[in-house]
């Protein structure tokens, strides 16, 4: 796909809202970053995972981790996959690493970016197995929508840069983006739905729930996932 045309009609689908950073965060980017973090090269070649990890496995990347309770859990539960996440939150970032370094972890690495830049500038061609957004912003607000990250042309970028054979996960607790999730996915040529999980009102197995999921329960939300597999379109 011409990826130009991303970054010409580019909206940036977050606010840098980064709230309270404390001193345990902020000591976290002095002793971990070097260990878990990674910097956007300036060069635009894709990134050399297997040199990154150590190893050749298969790459999951989740985009907007919030705290990282899921990609903490995720480390711990699936120690045959190698992980990358992306937040642009500092503070998450902090929190993450600390709790990385307390369980030992090695499976996980971090960008504290923008996912488009990360996803055009690191990531080669069918690199992916997985891509997970869980409860981006919903920009709930009519005017807004068009800040949401799920849009056809990232569904696209990411298209590009997962396996065929790959697979997309989405999860909401708004139901208004739900209905705008399910519609982009349909009109989507490189993602079809996964048989294996197929029930938008039934949480895989590999997701844990989360703060935000809890959150949205109690102010009587429902929740729904979409799990997509990419396809030769």
């Amino acid at each position: 796909m011409d990826e130009s045309g991303i970054r010409a009609r580019r909206i940036r689908s977050f606010v840098l809202r980064q709230g309270r950073f404390t001193p345990a965060q902020q000591r976290a980017f002095e002793e971990h970053w070097a260990r878990y973090g990674i910097d956007v090269a300036g060069d635009g070649a894709p990134r050399d995972f297997a040199a990154v990890f150590g190893r050749r496995s298969p790459l999951v990347m989740e985009i907007g981790f919030g705290n990282g309770e899921q990609l903490l859990h995720s480390a711990s539960a699936e120690p045959d996959r190698d992980f990358l996440g992306v937040e642009v939150h500092r503070p998450g970032v902090g929190r993450l690493m600390n709790a990385l370094a307390e369980a030992g972890a090695a499976n996980v690495r971090l960008y504290n970016h923008d996912a488009v830049e990360v996803l055009e500038r690191e990531i080669a061609p069918g690199a992916l197995a997985e891509v997970r957004i869980f409860f981006p912003d919903p920009w709930h607000k009519k005017r807004h929508n068009k800040r949401r990250l799920v849009q056809p042309e990232f569904l696209a970028l990411l298209a590009s840069r997962v396996a065929v054979g790959g697979r997309l996960h989405l999860a909401t607790d708004w139901a208004d983006y739900a209905g705008h999730m399910r519609d982009v996915l349909a009109a989507a040529p490189d993602w079809r739905v996964d048989v294996a999980h197929a029930d938008p009102a039934a949480r895989p197995p590999w997701r844990i729930e989360t703060h935000f999921e809890r959150r949205g329960l109690r102010l009587g939300h429902g929740v729904w996932d979409f799990v997509h597999e990419r396809i030769r379109a």
